[in-house]
């Protein structure tokens, strides 16, 4: 697990519009992921939260690239896929990786990537923010997509 050298600086955040967009699976993983992104709004001064929910972590992009269109500054996405015995893991990470990564460049709008891809329940665990956990990929991903809005707009003289 890397946690090592995490970014610690937090961006007011207070004048933009986000979403975070989440899954379905993996309900008690996710709701840690959940409370840190919204826990990381938070941090951020972020008053303006939309949170969106979707049935499994494919389905994030397309969910992404609407709200991104729509108005957001920042959309935040949140998944978990744990490997199986089948390369049905190897489709979904990749395809969410590269959808959400094309969103972000297509629109200019950021997107916290907070998409566990783990071989182990127990490694989702570790990275979830839920309390015993080592880290909190939810916080991370939400404070990343605030301060890279927020550096987007300082270069481009938005708000």
């Amino acid at each position: 697990m890397s946690g090592e050298g995490a970014p610690t600086t937090l961006a007011d955040g207070s004048a933009l519009r986000v979403a975070i967009v989440h899954a379905s699976w993996h309900s008690e993983i996710m709701g840690g992921l959940l409370a840190g992104a919204r826990r990381g709004l938070e941090d951020c001064q972020v008053d303006e939260v939309v949170v969106v929910n979707v049935p499994g972590t494919f389905e994030l992009a397309v969910a992404a690239q609407r709200l991104a269109s729509h108005g957001f500054d920042a959309v935040v996405a949140l998944g978990v896929v744990v490997r199986g015995g089948t390369p049905h893991f190897d489709y979904v990470c990749q395809a969410a990786t590269v959808g959400l990564t094309e969103v972000s460049v297509k629109t200019g709008v950021p997107v916290g990537f907070g998409v566990l891809t783990c071989d182990t329940v127990e490694q989702a665990f570790e990275r979830s923010g839920l309390p015993g956990s080592k880290e909190d990929k939810g916080y991370e991903a939400a404070t990343a997509a605030v301060t890279t809005a927020v550096t987007l707009y300082r270069l481009t003289g938005r708000p």
